[in-house]
C-alpha cells in the first residue's frame, strides 16, 4: 500500500513509464517537500532506471553547497523565490546525470509565512537539458502542512510529465 494518493501514484507511474522508454533520468532538489517527491517517484517499481538522485536541501547553506545557488540570490530574493527555484532545478540538473530536474522551495507552513510570502506559497521550477524551462509560483492557501507539501508533489510531478517530450 502506497502512503501516497492515487493521483499522485498514477504521476508517477506514468513518469517512469515515459522516461524509462526513453532511457531518461530525473532529479530532485526539494525543500519544503523533504524528499517526498523522489519518495513517490521510488514507490513505483522500476524507478531506479529513471530516478537519478535527489537533493534534500532545507537550509540555505544547503542549497548553496549542494546545488550551487548563489548566496546573493538568497540574500536579494529568499529561499522562497523564482529565483531560488529555477538556480536549484538548475544545480540539480547539472550536478547529476538526469535529462530532466525538479526543484521546489516554499512554505508549507502552519508558521513562517508573512504578509509578502503567506503560507502556502511555493516556487516550484524544472529544466530539460535542451533548456526548457519551467517555473509555476502556487499558492496553495490557509491548508495544512501536510496538504501544502502533498499539493507541492503533485504540481512538481506534472511537470516532469510535461517535460517528459524535451528530455
Amino acid at each position: 500500500m502506497s502512503i501516497f494518493s492515487n493521483d499522485i501514484e498514477e504521476k508517477a507511474r506514468q513518469i517512469i513509464a515515459a522516461y524509462s522508454a526513453n532511457g531518461r533520468m530525473v532529479s530532485t532538489a526539494e525543500s519544503c517537500t523533504g524528499g517526498l517527491i523522489v519518495g513517490a517517484l521510488t514507490e513505483i517499481s522500476g524507478s531506479s532506471a529513471v530516478v537519478d538522485r535527489g537533493f534534500i536541501t532545507y537550509t540555505n547553506e544547503a542549497k548553496m553547497e549542494m546545488l550551487g545557488v548563489a548566496r546573493d540570490t538568497l540574500k536579494a530574493y529568499g529561499a522562497v523565490s523564482r529565483e531560488t527555484a529555477l538556480q536549484m532545478a538548475h544545480g540539480a540538473l547539472f550536478r547529476s546525470r538526469a535529462h530532466v530536474s525538479v526543484a521546489v522551495t516554499g512554505i508549507a507552513g502552519p508558521g513562517g509565512g508573512s504578509a509578502a510570502k503567506p503560507v502556502g506559497l511555493v516556487h516550484l521550477a524544472a529544466k530539460s537539458r535542451n533548456g526548457e524551462l519551467i517555473h509555476r509560483e502556487m499558492r496553495y492557501g490557509d491548508l495544512s502542512r501536510d496538504e501544502v507539501r502533498l499539493a507541492t508533489v503533485n504540481t512538481a510531478l506534472d511537470m516532469v510529465l510535461e517535460l517528459s517530450h524535451s528530455a
